[in-house]
């Protein structure tokens, strides 16, 4: 449970709040951010009172635009280097589209994340520099050295346009464009990559319109987790106002698919639904299609492109869940490591595309700095995210002797260690970070901004606060409460059923709806709480209204929170059954909206915990390898009616196990060019990950066949005529043990 911090009072100027006009919230907001006179205000509420500023005032600026525009004059080639985050992603399609636009010749690559990293990976550099004039980055490349070095050799110009940290020496480039070579506090300095990019376009463009960009800027403000304040904050505003009335065919493409309509787009739809969907490329996958979605209006690549999104993002969804659920796990085993200023969490095999993702909503739930790590091999390669007042980047930076790599910016970070060195880094950032926040330990906090009576709420109000939108990091939403509540009633919501409903009524028997999206039953309170929420307008068919939005609960003074253990699905279970296929074809009959999970091949449609995705019914037919797996399924599918089956696993042996990845490995090379997935092995084993990798391990070591891994799920196979050292088969029978006897628990478990 957080602990709830009472709102701090401010002292509002009457000019302020006379001019302002509206819910004394708004003024008082304004007030604790800083904004204490009208103009100020005037700007912050209203990009058209806002003065931008000019992108001249960017180091290098004048040597960039004068280069690219003799190049789009002489029809020379310019290679776009971009990253495979959201950032990047939309930092190169605006350059690639804003160039074409203005007659440049262009093409561009994204880095696959595990096949060459962050920054311009020098192999593939020297692949792609023929015929090339000018290579100008975006979003990364400002501790390229090597590689901008090469570059300049052979005669090709390079622009670094980029946002993250300076090293102590800048690369040797034509141009470096970087917010961070300002001085501190300068209104251009919190740009991300996109934005960065975008004042280089817009000085191109020089007297014409470059406002049809702003939605690709607002795209990667939000999913980079920026500061919204000043330019940064302007170019949102901006932004959003395209996404609303006149978005790129990609773009809508996506709007549609999620369901959002264009006009009631917010911040959040970004944040949770859009740049998710995205990010699941190039986390999962080759985020270069993601540019040709992009920048493209031909509406048959863009259906493709969508569903490749909707594949990799249900793909993406299950690996999150998977490793949040490994890391709340961990946190119960072990509650020393809530005792660092710094989370720091370390997991064998965590998928490293999702670690970020798990670590941000670790850093919400625990208001601490946060880093996640997986372990492979004795390397420790993860992700850090941050909150106010605790520039990740810089507290990484102090341990910079104990690393093999690192880069980022003030809220967010990726780094690379040897696992033996992994106690005194997290002793060692946990002291710098504990200066910073002025903190011993993990104290999650929940900053209330003020406390009304449930009377108060109403579509006014909701419209009110929303002057002050977008919120984000460095803006956060109003974070409101009401005392002494009770539940009157409950329902779940959702084509699923995986929100709840709820009518809460006040001491004064006021009313109010409430939203918890998805919420546990299991832990509604009985008896009287208070409550924390937001609160926002909504359009619900058709209608708009104040939505109320949960976020905490705290036992009222001098009362006790009970929870009422509820069932979140009906359970049918038939694992004592020796007739499996005659209720399989019983169910299925009986609930139209199901899916069959199984971790093994089938001869009718089933999913492997990959492919699960949200469903009313959710039929397990095999027996589940592990707790996080059962965990995970059942916070992915989020069923309504659970029928169990647990069929007993093909294969019980660390021998069969090695067979069944020989045959598949045998057939990859025969019929998929030698490659093959962890997750398709998975998918097909009913094994946890871990013991498939070392299965993998002892494979190479002792058979002539080698599986040469090329990133967390893709494996090349070779045959090798060298053996390694032998490796023996102990800790892969150790890990089938414990599958073996999490079975036996599950087949008796009661749910």
């Amino acid at each position: 449970m957080k602990k709830w911090l009472d709102p701090n009072p401010v002292s509002v100027p009457d000019a302020l709040q006379n001019t302002i006009g509206g819910h004394p919230l708004v003024a008082q907001h304004l007030v604790r951010r800083g904004i204490t006179n009208v103009a100020q205000a005037q700007e912050f509420l209203s990009s058209d009172n806002y003065h931008p500023t000019s992108p001249d005032a960017l180091p290098d600026m004048d040597k960039a635009v004068t280069r690219l525009q003799k190049a789009i004059k002489q029809g020379e080639q310019i290679l776009v280097w971009g990253d495979f985050d959201v950032d990047g992603q939309t930092s190169t399609a605006l350059l690639v589209d804003g160039l074409r636009d203005l007659g440049a010749k262009v093409h561009y690559h994204i880095p696959n994340r595990f096949k060459e990293g962050h920054g311009i990976h020098l192999p593939t550099l020297k692949t792609l520099l023929n015929d090339v004039d000018i290579l100008l980055t975006c979003d990364t490349g400002i501790t390229a050295h090597e590689s901008v070095a090469y570059a300049m050799q052979h005669s090709v110009d390079v622009i670094i346009t980029d946002h993250h940290s300076l090293a102590e020496t800048l690369p040797d480039a034509y141009a470096i464009i970087n917010p961070m070579r300002l001085s501190e506090g300068h209104p251009l300095c919190e740009l991300p990559g996109v934005g960065t990019a975008y004042k280089l376009m817009q000085a191109l463009y020089n007297n014409q319109s470059s406002e049809h960009l702003l939605d690709l800027v607002a795209m990667g403000i939000v999913a980079d987790v920026m500061v919204q304040i000043d330019d940064t904050r302007y170019l949102l505003q901006k932004g959003l106002d395209i996404l609303r009335n006149s978005p790129r065919a990609g773009l809508l493409a996506m709007m549609q698919r999620a369901d959002i309509n264009p006009q009631d787009l917010t911040e959040t739809d970004i944040g949770f639904s859009l740049a998710p969907r995205l990010n699941a490329l190039g986390r999962l996958a080759d985020a270069n299609p993601a540019v040709e979605l992009l920048t493209t209006s031909d509406s048959t690549i863009i259906t493709e492109r969508i569903n490749e999104l909707e594949g990799l993002n249900q793909k993406r969804k299950y690996l999150t869940k998977q490793v949040y659920a490994a890391t709340q796990q961990q946190i119960r085993n072990d509650d020393s490591l809530l005792k660092y200023s710094t989370l720091v969490l370390v997991g064998e095999a965590w998928h490293t595309g999702v670690v970020g993702i798990v670590a941000s909503r670790l850093a919400e739930d625990y208001n601490c700095p946060v880093i996640v790590l997986s372990e492979n091999d004795g390397i420790l390669r993860g992700s850090a995210r941050s909150v106010d007042g605790a520039n990740i980047v810089e507290a990484i930076r102090s341990q910079g002797h104990l690393l093999k790599g690192y880069g980022g910016h003030n809220m967010a970070a990726g780094l690379s260690m040897d696992a033996d060195n992994l106690f005194e880094f997290r002793r060692g950032i946990s002291g710098v970070v504990r200066e910073m926040l002025n903190t011993s330990e993990v104290d999650p906090k929940l900053q209330i901004d003020a406390y009304l009576h449930f009377s108060e709420i109403d579509l006014l109000f909701a419209d009110d606060i929303a002057r002050l939108a977008p919120f984000g990091n460095g803006n956060p939403p109003l974070i409101l409460a009401t005392k002494n509540v009770h539940i009157k009633s409950r329902r779940t919501m959702g084509s699923r059923g995986d929100h709840l409903d709820l009518r809460l009524a006040d001491d004064n028997g006021n009313e109010q709806r409430v939203v918890w999206w998805f919420g546990d039953i299991n832990q509604l309170p009985e008896g009287k709480f208070d409550i924390a929420y937001t609160v926002r307008a909504n359009v619900f068919k058709g209608k708009r209204e104040a939505m109320v939005e949960w976020l905490d609960a705290r036992p009222t003074q001098g009362e006790i929170i009970n929870i009422t253990p509820q069932k979140r699905y009906t359970v049918l279970d038939y694992r004592d059954d020796s007739q499996p296929e005659k209720y399989l074809q019983q169910s299925q009959s009986q609930y139209p909206e199901h899916l069959v999970w199984s971790d093994e091949k089938t001869d009718f449609t089933s999913v492997n915990r990959y492919q699960l995705e949200t469903a009313s019914t959710l039929i397990v037919w095999t027996q589940p390898s592990d707790i996080i797996t059962w965990i995970t399924a059942l916070n992915v599918v989020q069923p309504q009616n659970i029928v169990l089956l647990g069929v007993p696993p093909r294969i019980t042996t660390p021998k069969q196990l090695i067979s069944e990845i020989i045959g598949l490995a045998k057939y990859a090379i025969k019929n998929k060019a030698g490659i093959i997935y962890l997750q398709e092995i998975v998918g097909r084993t009913n094994q946890p990950e871990l013991a498939v990798l070392s299965a993998i391990k002892w494979i190479n070591a002792n058979t002539e066949m080698t599986l040469h891994r090329e990133d967390d799920d893709l494996f090349y196979i070779r045959m090798n005529t060298e053996k390694s050292e032998d490796v023996d088969l102990k800790q892969l029978s150790l890990i089938m043990r414990e599958t073996t006897a999490y079975r036996k628990h599950w087949m008796n478990q009661t749910f």
